[in-house]
């Protein structure tokens, strides 16, 4: 609970799926269209989550072509040819343009904002965008962050709580001066149980009326 006459002045935003348009969406059109099973990559992602290939890669202790092979190796182990380097395409979503109008507006009203990336050492910059043109837009949208923390920068990956931690002691606020948004469900439950007012991404509308709810401003307002 905040204390009193705490409130909360700053947010923090998970970046592919909140800021931009979730991978999810590309990792099922894939799969549809190789006819691979339902789900099959967040299935592969699901085993040994902190030690496969994808938190490793994460994590940066391995390169592009280490996590292309490993992370081949786990789909053949379920039966299924998919290359990580396939995988790695599909990674950069589309910017979500009210999510960089909620951001600006954020900024102008005084909220202090921080970012909380689990990206991976491939491609250009935390959007891990192979498009020259889409990562110097992901780098535009950036710049509006007071600080930026990349997994694969750190060492660490969310849901670690330490990569939260290391936020909140930067940005030198509370835990329950903070909004937590995040499309994962695993991500959030460590902001919540520090004391952050955490929202569950499942889409634009849904995060920006949730997160006008927990700051006390106008439905709206973004």
């Amino acid at each position: 609970m905040m204390g009193a006459g705490q409130v909360r002045d700053t947010v923090i935003f998970d970046f592919g799926g909140v800021i931009t348009s979730s991978p999810f969406e590309a990792f099922a059109r894939m799969e549809r269209e190789r006819g691979l099973p339902e789900n099959l990559i967040r299935r592969i992602n699901a085993i040994d989550p902190d030690s496969n290939a994808w938190a490793r890669f994460e994590r940066a202790e391995i390169d592009a072509a280490g996590f292309d092979a490993a992370f081949a190796e786990e789909a053949r182990v379920l039966g299924h040819e998919l290359r990580g380097d396939d995988v790695l395409a599909l990674l950069a979503g589309d910017i979500r343009p009210r999510m960089v109008h909620a951001l600006d507006w954020l900024k102008h009203n005084g909220y202090h904002l921080g970012c909380i990336t689990n990206n991976v050492p491939a491609g250009e910059g935390a959007g891990m965008s192979r498009n020259a043109e889409k990562a110097a837009l992901v780098a535009d949208v950036l710049e509006r962050f007071d600080h930026v923390i990349e997994s694969s920068k750190v060492g660490l990956r969310k849901p670690d709580p330490k990569i939260y931690r290391m936020m909140l002691d930067t940005l030198g606020k509370a835990a329950d001066q903070c909004v937590y948004l995040d499309d994962l469900g695993i991500n959030c439950k460590p902001a919540a149980a520090m004391g952050m007012a955490a929202i569950k991404v499942e889409g634009e509308g849904q995060a920006l009326d949730d997160l006008a709810h927990a700051l006390g401003v106008m439905p709206g307002s973004f």
